[in-house]
This record gives structure tokens, sequence and C-alpha cells, in this order.
């Protein structure tokens, strides 16, 4: 997932607290990332087949979940979701694990990893977020 702008500026907030929360992200007019994603299935293992899901089928569901709506976009002037969400990497994760459960067999996502570095790591797992 690459060449994304997000915003990191609330409306919320005055300048002042948004400099406070988002820190040198913080910007009106948007910055760039190039996120990194993995998902995670689970369930039981197809006898025949040796695997939880098809991984063709897996990669089709993110492409249409993730690479499309995503891919080389402003996220807050091109994608409507972030129209009154801020564009955080947490936010990125929620949308993707939205997209993602409509795709999938009921039960079988476990996890969506979103690296917008190698150091600020977002793991979400539908209700429970984990920072890492």
């Amino acid at each position: 997932l690459t060449c994304h702008v997000c915003l990191s500026h609330s409306k919320a907030l005055s300048d002042e607290e948004n400099l406070k929360l988002f820190g040198k992200c913080n910007n009106p007019n948007g910055h760039g990332h190039n996120y990194k994603v993995v998902v995670t299935v689970r369930g039981e293992i197809d006898p025949v087949s040796g695997m939880v899901m098809n991984l063709t089928e897996l990669k089709e569901h993110m492409q249409e979940a993730i690479m499309e709506p995503l891919d080389h976009k402003n996220l807050d002037q091109d994608v409507p979701y972030f129209a009154e969400v801020v564009s955080t990497t947490e936010n990125v994760a929620v949308f993707i694990w939205e997209n993602l459960q409509r795709l999938l067999p009921a039960g079988i996502l476990y996890k969506v990893k979103v690296f917008e570095t190698e150091q600020n790591v977002v793991v979400y797992k539908g209700e429970e977020t984990v920072l890492e």
C-alpha cells in the first residue's frame, strides 16, 4: 500500500491541540505514507487443500478491500470514509478490517497489522487494538 496522503489533523481540535497530539505528522494539508499491511486469517485447515483459505482468493479480497480504495490516494480527499474520520494509522487499520470483514467468510479474519514505519505499527483485531 503506497503513496497515501493523510491529514493527521482533527477539525475538532485547535491548531495547538493538533500539533501537540499529532506532532511532526500534523499538517492540515496532509503528508504521505507508504504503508505495509499484513492480514492474518485463522480457522480449520482444509484436509484436501491444506490451507485455511485459498491464498489466491485472499489476495483478490485484499485487492478489493485495500488496494482499490486506498492505493495512491489522498485518504482525506479521495476516500469518503476519511471525510469525517481522522486518517491515523489506527483508523486505516479499522477501515481495512471493516472492508475485509465484508468479503471474507465469517470468523476467518484474525488481525490486520499496518506498518506506518518499522517503529510505528498498529495491530487491529476487531474491537481489540494493540500498538506494537
